[in-house]
């Protein structure tokens, strides 16, 4: 068997998405999602002038050697545009094989673990009456566990809200918009606003809440410890986890759960985070950091030191990712939680898709790969359309974290 062609299909059904289609002489195909919010053409690129070339002609079963030969016979490693358009090879690859083996790719990994995979989803407002009214219909939609996300009184814009009645998308202007930040005002009215929701919808329902990295080692653990009496299932990405000694500094004040590693690209991002055991959730997804095999790595690494998974879900990763990422999920041993921010129905009409949602739950389903497809007719209907980030500045006007 040879791969005789892969090409790259980029879509923006209300976001970007960029998927590669890798084709077998069988007729066999499989997808990969090769999305990074705001620098989506950069992955473009890397694939067709440099990976897809090489791949012509390889035998897709060897998904081993053929990630090995990206990775390790690169000269410049790691980094997101080179780690997203190897993990886009990688899970098109596994769902070859899983192909060829007519199962799907859970039964490939090993199995599942599980029978039903718990999720997460984001409730936001811009106030904290509307942010109550957003965790009451996110419960109501049967998630047992919820991301709180609630504008702060003297900031315009704050990570997470959603300035219109549209889900929130970050990535909001062709060029990068700019936001102001008050970490005062923040660590001031935050914990107020966990107080709220506890006393609104009781202990049994698990709290999460994304900090954006906003904060510095000392300023999270106060944080953390402010927010202990609330009983969060996770605060995730506190600080810059460039230095990820700085966890430690943090895990010495307070008990919150820690979760991080959304924009990690490789198990070196995250090494010292684990075995030190500074982290409780490992956050790294599957798009991002190599595909399927490293990410398998990651995960067992993680399960020596009592870590467990919790992969990044938003819009800014396509179906196919989610799909890929939810099959993991059911095979993982040390599984923790699934992000679901939910596609549109354009979305979902461009990937139609096997998995399947029940009262707060995620199935992949048993079609063989990773269930997951692409409707190239209808994606080619959404043109590319540029968007950026938006950056931070504290309200002197210093740059920060976004």
């Amino acid at each position: 068997m040879k791969i005789v062609d892969a090409k790259v299909i980029v879509t923006c059904p209300g976001r970007n998405f960029v998927t590669l289609k890798i084709v077998t002489d069988q007729g066999i195909y499989g997808i990969g999602d090769a999305t990074l919010n705001g620098r989506e053409k950069s992955v473009v690129s890397y694939l067709e002038d440099y990976l897809i070339p090489v791949l012509i002609g390889r035998d897709p079963q060897q998904i081993e050697d053929i990630w090995q030969f990206f990775y390790r016979g690169a000269y410049w490693r790691r980094g997101p545009v080179g780690m997203t358009a190897l993990a886009a090879i990688d899970v098109a690859l596994w769902d070859i094989k899983a192909k060829l083996a007519n199962m799907p790719l859970y039964q490939l990994l090993g199995g599942k673990s599980r029978e039903r995979i718990l999720s997460y989803t984001h409730a936001n407002g811009k106030d904290l009456d509307s942010t109550l009214e957003a965790v009451r219909k996110a419960k109501d939609k049967g998630y047992k566990a919820i991301r709180v996300q609630c504008g702060i009184p003297g900031i315009a814009k704050t990570y997470g809200v959603s300035t219109n009645t549209k889900s929130y998308e970050p990535a909001d202007a062709d060029l990068p918009s700019v936001e102001v930040w008050s970490t005062e005002k923040y660590l001031n009215y935050i914990p107020d606003v966990f107080a709220a929701v506890r006393k609104e919808f009781g202990p049994d329902i698990h709290l999460l809440h994304d900090v954006h990295h906003r904060l510095t080692p000392i300023e999270a653990a106060r944080l953390g410890k402010a927010l202990e009496p609330y009983h969060l299932f996770w605060m995730e990405d506190a600080v810059p986890a460039e230095n990820q000694e700085s966890f430690k500094l943090i895990r010495q004040h307070t008990t919150t759960p820690l979760a991080v590693g959304e924009v990690f690209n490789s198990i070196h991002d995250c090494r010292e985070l684990i075995q030190n055991q500074w982290i409780d959730y490992i956050r790294t997804t599957i798009v991002h950091a190599g595909g399927i095999s490293q990410m398998r790595r990651i995960a067992d690494f993680a399960s020596l030191f009592h870590v467990r998974t919790g992969f990044h879900g938003a819009t800014d990763l396509s179906p196919v990712c989610m799909g890929a990422a939810l099959h993991f999920d059911y095979w993982v041993p040390n599984f923790g939680i699934q992000e679901h921010m939910a596609h549109s129905e354009q979305m979902n009409a461009v990937f139609p898709h096997a998995y399947t949602f029940n009262d707060g739950y995620f199935t992949p389903g048993e079609k063989p790969g990773h269930g997951v497809d692409i409707d190239e007719k209808l994606a080619a209907q959404y043109p590319y359309k540029r968007a950026c980030l938006p950056v931070n500045r504290l309200e002197d006007g210093t740059l920060w974290h976004w």
